[in-house]
């Protein structure tokens, strides 16, 4: 093993709390008892078939914190990707209209108008009639 899990009292008793009380989410869960058991000097294809993950994603866990420190370890890292075209208020703002009364001549909102409306508003400069539809769906 490259990266030995040293645990300070403190750091083992915060991933015993984690472990034991399982408010967190399943990865945090997952990663700390990564941890635990790396520390308790099993090997890395005990870990990963203990817990049904790969043994890459052990090593991962070890080197992260030898190297980053135990918070950092424990939260996930920002995604990559495109930001929200909208943001929240605007979501709200677009499911809003969605209730309100169609435009005259037309029986209801389409995702078309939906999306046009934004524009028309300067509320986004572009926004096509899918992205509008998966707003929507979130939202029932």
């Amino acid at each position: 093993m490259k990266h030995n899990v040293n645990l300070s009292v403190e750091e083992k008793q915060k991933l015993l709390d984690i472990v034991k009380f399982g408010s967190s989410n399943a990865k945090i869960i997952r990663r700390a008892h990564t941890l635990l058991m790396s520390h308790e000097g099993k090997t890395d294809k005990i870990i990963s078939s203990t817990l049904h993950i790969s043994i890459p994603t052990v090593e991962r866990t070890r080197k992260q914190l030898c190297i980053e420190g135990l918070e950092t370890t424990l939260k996930d890292r920002p995604r990559s990707g495109k930001p929200p075209k909208l943001t929240s208020d605007e979501q709200a703002y677009l499911i809003a209209t969605t209730c309100s009364d169609a435009p005259c001549g037309r029986e209801r909102w389409t995702l078309r108008l939906l999306a046009d409306k934004m524009v028309s508003l300067e509320i986004v400069d572009s926004l096509g009639k899918s992205t509008v539809g998966r707003i929507l769906k979130k939202t029932n």
